[in-house]
């Protein structure tokens, strides 16, 4: 057979080879996937962030949910693995999306946090997430209970969540490319006194991060601290110690609110007036529901009485119809059990306004009191300054006077090594006189120092 008949057998050969289908690189994302079923069954729960989680490599939510877990990891699947199994153990017994529905202490968690979407020319849509921190007007009513606070605090991240859309991902997120799905925050600390950390207010933030930082990575693209005091600029500068360079760039103090627009051009014109832009207040945005306890505690007593008057009409009218029945009715343990608990609610309205009335009394003191704090720390800063100030200058003199010393000594030495000498190697009397004026010019400024 020629060369040239043995090419063509050989060529239908070669074609077949080059139109096989090549195999997918495996990937820490893929191996994610593959073991998503296993993590749903471990934990019982099947949901994220609004997301109902599927193995198949096509539902570009599920993937991109695994990608946040991922890059919050570095790409390292051991890592993400333990906290994505983490997050949905988390979420499986707080139940997010129920505590959005439920409503919430109006004395505590009145005009703290809001939700507000800002589309710019384009149409493409930003959410930012408000924390109004001025708003609170008792710390400890606020942030003493730590469970109530994360549950609030987790209603408005999640109703946050919802405004992001995930369930509508089309694709997966670029390798190493920016992630879209993402939202603003902002912290708000006008009128906050950074003088003392109440320790309500620390352990209730210390709890925030810890649970925020497990159950929802990669959601907030920056992070903004306005109205924050010129003298609390070292806080953020310290930061810089242990926090990483990719974190650091997320975070963005400011001591203006107006300076805001300035970091949000794209969307500065749609920001509330008081953050530089023309745009309607936070208060109008998105918020969680809240209920006045105080008023439904005053009614409460009155409701009580109604329903245990018709018990007792009830019991009434089933003895007179059965008066041949010796069964003597009991009341269930479970209810005298509760009953003081229900006569404690009764109590709650006077106490209550008792307390808030000593606060409000209080309140004119504590601010007094923290000015008088503040402008002492500032008198002791200034006064800091100038011991630094003084004790440069007066290192500058010793170090001024050391070099006229050292000048005049050689100018002295100098002055030896020209002088005449008489035959047993003396001085004159005449050409030694200069020098001890000379020597007592230069003392005395000596001793003036």
């Amino acid at each position: 057979m020629s060369s040239e008949n043995v090419a063509a057998a050989t060529t239908p050969e070669k074609v077949e080879q080059a139109e096989a289908p090549p195999l997918a690189p495996e990937t820490p994302l893929t191996r994610f996937t593959a073991r998503l079923d296993d993590i749903i069954k471990q934990t019982g729960h099947g949901e994220m962030w609004g997301v109902e989680l599927s193995s198949d490599a096509s539902h570009a939510p599920t993937q991109v949910v695994l990608q946040k877990f991922l890059r919050a990891n570095n790409g390292d699947l051991a890592g993400a693995e333990k906290q994505f199994t983490a997050a949905l153990e988390w979420r499986k017994k707080m139940n997010p999306p129920a505590l959005v529905a439920q409503a919430y202490d109006k004395r505590k968690f009145e005009g703290l946090g809001f939700v507000t979407n800002h589309k710019d020319e384009a149409g493409k849509n930003t959410t930012i997430t408000w924390n109004i921190y001025g708003s609170v007007k008792d710390n400890k009513a606020t942030f003493g209970d730590i469970t109530e606070f994360i549950k609030w605090r987790t209603a408005l991240m999640e109703l946050g969540v919802q405004q992001l859309h995930l369930n509508d991902i089309k694709e997966p997120l670029p390798e190493d490319g920016t992630d879209e799905h993402q939202m603003l925050q902002v912290h708000d600390y006008r009128s906050v006194s950074f003088f003392r950390m109440d320790p309500a207010v620390k352990a209730a933030s210390k709890e925030t991060i810890s649970v925020f930082s497990t159950a929802y990575p990669e959601l907030l693209a920056h992070k903004y601290f306005v109205n924050v005091p010129a003298i609390m600029g070292w806080m953020f500068g310290a930061m810089k110690l242990f926090l990483a360079p990719a974190t650091l760039k997320k975070f963005h103090p400011m001591a203006s609110g107006a300076s805001l627009s300035n970091e949000l051009k794209s969307i500065a014109s749609t920001l509330p007036q008081e953050y530089g832009g023309s745009g309607s207040a936070v208060q109008e945005g998105l918020t969680i529901a809240l209920v006045d306890t105080t008023e439904a505690a005053k009614e409460s007593p009155a409701e009580s009485k109604a329903e245990s008057v018709a018990a007792e009409a009830n019991e009434a009218a089933a003895a007179a119809a059965e008066p041949q029945t010796v069964d003597i009715p009991v009341r269930p343990k479970e209810e005298e059990e509760e009953a003081p608990v229900e006569a404690k609610k009764e109590e709650v309205p006077a106490p209550v306004e008792a307390e808030v009335k000593a606060e409000e009394e209080k309140a004119p003191v504590e601010a007094k009191k923290e000015a008088e704090e503040k402008k002492e720390e500032e008198v002791k800063e200034e006064a800091k300054k100038e011991d630094v100030k003084d004790e440069e200058e007066k290192k500058e003199e010793e170090k001024k006077e050391e070099e006229k010393k050292e000048e005049e000594k050689k100018e002295e030495e100098k002055k030896e090594e020209e002088a005449p000498v008489t035959t047993d190697d003396t001085p004159k009397e005449s050409e030694a006189a200069p020098q001890e004026t000379q020597t007592a010019e230069t003392a005395q400024p000596e001793k003036t120092a």
